[in-house]
């Protein structure tokens, strides 16, 4: 069997509203709280990973890059857009509203409140 990524912790101050603002600005279910007290809440990236949302008072943003196709993108870019959430082409520069990601054709990077940085390419 490969060595395969089933799920990691996504530090937040508030994990109910960081999970449902990744989820909604990607697209992707929300699952039900998990853990001994429910004090995860996981949601599905892909038919093995979840990222399991936690609270932490003191969070530590982290960085959590994605590879995606031109239609899923596109689909991310414009629930951005709508949703006036800024966004960039580079992590020192989040929130220049560029697309051109100096390591695939398009990608670009966002922030949630708990300063954790999501970088989305798409390698097509």
């Amino acid at each position: 069997m490969p060595v395969t990524l089933n799920h990691t912790i996504v530090p937040a101050t508030d994990h109910r509203a960081a999970a449902h603002f990744f989820a909604t600005v990607m697209g992707l279910p929300e699952l039900p709280p998990a853990g001994r007290r429910g004090h995860f809440l996981p949601v599905r990236v892909n038919e093995t990973l979840t990222l399991d949302f936690m609270t932490a008072p003191d969070a530590e943003g982290h960085h959590l890059a994605f590879d995606v196709d031109p239609d899923t993108f596109d689909a991310i870019l414009s629930r951005l857009r709508t949703a006036g959430i800024p966004y960039g082409n580079a992590p020192t520069e989040p929130e220049n509203r560029r697309t051109d990601h100096p390591l695939c054709p398009r990608g670009l990077f966002f922030r949630d409140t708990s300063h954790n940085l999501y970088e989305v390419m798409s390698v097509e």
